[in-house]
């Protein structure tokens, strides 16, 4: 199941964009505009001419409306994830693979031009990012220190974490010898996790523990206990599998408990306090996509949590992995540390079966959510194109109108931005520029907005200027 996120243009359109866009300048420039006008708006485009990929953070004074060339552009490397720190910062991050990933963060100056900040970092692979307090934080799970070995030389999986202090500009990473970041046994069963999504509530970290079954070091630890009955058939024998999808000799992979759901609470950014809290409502919370884990798990303006799952464990091979719960909503009400047993929404239900790959947060009542065109299921390339506004209050979900036809998106954005009851979503098609489409909260409405002279956009936002 893959969302096919491919940008394929005609011979032709290229030859159009070629025409229309400029070539950037360098990559210390500001952008060149210089007729005072306020561009708070930022936008991560990147273009290829001539069979040259250039990358331009670019403004705009509205994303309603117009026409904008990367021409006038700030130029930099790209980044896989872009991450705005509040109005202040924006973050690029890179994700190459499994190695380290270049990142630096930029600031808009009081004429409304784009500069990188000085520092650069190397930041560790990650599967999961966001925002706490001052940091922007990342996290993966990995093997631990060799000081931890068992008597078979096996590793334990730990929580990998990087911090970026964003003020100061420093990087720093865990140790994995503190016992507190072990991902082993995490919750009670044996299984190893990794957490998908970071979200500040009330002065802690919300994300949502996902299982991933036994490593080799699980599957041996207590004699081997952690194995459910009836599951030992399902040890790897031998090495296989690529990508996000490897795995050793010896490793259960994937979860023997596809039916529940973990959140974990963290009192700060060390990991060194959590609570752990389950329901079997929902499946794992957690959209996927190669191997990043996207947040499933949302703080409301009202303070109340709402937690997401695709029920993406029907895709699994096995029988015995394959979740039968359907994709839901849960919540958890704002002060509490607990699930509301209340509320539950089944999302295929209002879907005609359907699930979706991501959900995010844009305002009031609402989520955004980008669907799937039909049912999960195993073995079956999956195709994530249409996008729905839920309703947490009065539990519907009502499909986006207007949008181009779906046949011809080739991707979105990494994430909407949304303010005045208008959520704003990068929108790439096939054989034209892609352009930044304005959905109306209250109708699901969605209108064209800014077109942008390029090939790709990633993130959408808005920065304030420094002083």
């Amino acid at each position: 199941m893959r969302t096919k996120i491919l940008f394929k243009l005609s011979i032709t359109a290229l030859a159009i964009i070629a025409s229309v866009a400029c070539e950037p300048t360098n990559g210390n420039n500001h952008g060149g505009y210089d007729d005072g006008v306020e561009r708070p708006y930022v936008i991560a485009s990147e273009g290829v001419f001539s069979n040259t990929t250039t990358n331009a953070l670019l403004t705009a004074p509205t994303l309603d409306s117009g026409v904008v060339g990367m021409d006038q552009g700030l130029v930099n490397d790209g980044a896989s994830y872009w991450v705005f720190w509040r109005d202040k910062y924006l973050y690029g991050l890179t994700y190459n693979q499994g190695n380290a990933g270049t990142t630096r963060s930029y600031v808009m100056n009081s004429d409304y031009t784009l500069s990188a900040r000085p520092a650069e970092y190397a930041v560790r692979r990650f599967t999961t990012v966001g925002t706490f307090d001052k940091y922007v934080m990342t996290t993966s799970t990995g093997d631990g220190a060799k000081e931890f070995a068992d008597e078979n030389g096996y590793l334990p999986k730990t929580i990998l974490v990087s911090l970026l202090d964003v003020e100061s500009e420093v990087y720093t990473t865990n140790n994995t010898l503190e016992e507190h970041y072990l991902a082993e046994n995490f919750l009670g069963n044996g299984e190893y996790v990794t957490l998908a999504g970071i979200e500040e509530v009330d002065g802690k970290i919300f994300s949502a523990a996902v299982p991933m079954g036994l490593s080799q070091y699980g599957v041996k630890a207590e004699g081997g206990k952690w194995v459910r009955e009836g599951f030992a058939d399902l040890i790897k024998t031998e090495a296989g599998g690529s990508g996000s999808g490897s795995y050793k000799e010896g490793e259960l992979q994937w979860t023997q408990y596809p039916d529940e759901c973990w959140i974990a609470i963290f009192d700060d950014e060390t990991l060194s306090q959590k609570r752990l809290l389950r329901t079997d409502k929902i499946s794992y919370a957690a959209g996927r996509n190669k191997s990043q884990y996207y947040q499933m798990v949302w703080r409301a303006e009202s303070g109340d949590v709402y937690v997401f799952s695709p029920s993406y464990a029907k895709t699994m091979a096995d029988e015995r992995q394959r979740t039968v719960l359907p994709a839901g909503v849960v919540r958890i009400k704002a002060g509490s540390h607990e699930f509301d047993d209340s509320y539950y929404v089944n999302i295929e239900a209002l879907a005609d079966g359907r699930s979706f790959q991501r959900a995010w947060y844009v305002g009031g009542d609402k989520f955004l959510m980008l669907m799937y065109s039909e049912p999960l299921a195993p073995a079956k390339t999956m195709v994530a194109n249409e996008l729905a506004l839920f309703d947490v209050e009065k539990m519907t979900l009502t499909p986006v109108v207007g949008l181009p036809a779906t046949d011809t998106i080739s991707g979105f954005g990494n994430a909407p931005y949304s303010e005045n009851g208008k959520v704003y979503v990068a929108v790439t098609v096939q054989n034209d520029y892609p352009a930044i489409y304005v959905i109306n909260s209250e109708t699901a409405e969605a209108q064209k907005g800014l077109s942008v002279e390029a090939t790709k956009l990633g993130g959408i936002g808005r920065l304030s200027p420094i002083n």
